[in-house]
């Protein structure tokens, strides 16, 4: 938990997965431990690397796995922020309620991304005190998703029967949009920063991505 706080996006689906057993766990999840476990122990030497010479503009990536949870049925949100070539902010957590369609899940996840980018806003503002509250250093943040339904449903006020049921509170999103705070652009699964927040990969995808993170 510490490392995955800290420096280790990596962990954090795998330590958000482990931690809804605490509770009550059995063999097959201490067996998982181990396998985290033995993860960090051949990537001891990993970290987040940061790069002057990088862009200086926040890049955000959302994702979400739809009804990953077999239990429940809920979905998992996952979320990052990269800047200076390094990821600065990340998220890896079970959505509150079961969504009913992949582009539902995205968006809601979408909508934590969205707020975490209005306190990025406010964090740097506090911390270099140049401008004024009501000034918009980070925005607009270009935030990538992978699902081009969520895109369109985000820009798109008008409701309709397969969406009317979702909360008004996840229509935070498009406040942020219509006030410059954050710009939607499509990106390839293959190429979602993201994706390793919201599930298992294969070790080469998990590579690549974690690789897009800024570890090294």
């Amino acid at each position: 938990m510490y490392l995955m706080v800290g420096t280790r996006a990596d962990l954090a689906f795998a330590v958000g997965k482990l931690s809804r057993f605490v509770s009550g766990y059995g063999k097959e999840h201490c067996a998982a431990v181990k396998c985290v476990l033995r993860y960090v122990k051949g990537s001891v030497d990993k970290g987040l690397v940061y790069n002057k010479s990088a862009s200086g503009i926040f890049q955000g990536f959302s994702d979400a796995d739809w009804a990953g949870d077999y239990e429940t049925r809920r979905s998992t949100t996952g979320f990052m922020f990269i800047f200076g070539g390094a990821a600065v902010s990340w998220a890896s957590k079970l959505q509150k309620t079961v969504t009913l369609s992949t582009m539902e899940a995205e968006y809601m996840a979408l909508c934590e991304a969205s707020k975490t980018t209005v306190w990025l806003d406010k964090l740097i503002q506090r911390v270099t005190m140049l401008v004024t509250q009501s000034d918009n250093l980070v925005g607009p943040v270009n935030i990538k998703v992978d699902d081009s339904g969520c895109i369109g449903f985000a820009k798109n006020p008008v409701e309709h029967k397969r969406t009317k049921h979702i909360e008004i509170r996840f229509h935070f999103v498009r406040d942020a949009i219509t006030t410059d705070k954050v710009i939607l652009e499509h990106c390839p699964t293959d190429e979602m920063a993201a994706d390793p927040m919201t599930n298992e990969l294969a070790k080469v995808k998990h590579d690549k991505l974690v690789k897009m993170m800024g570890m090294c």
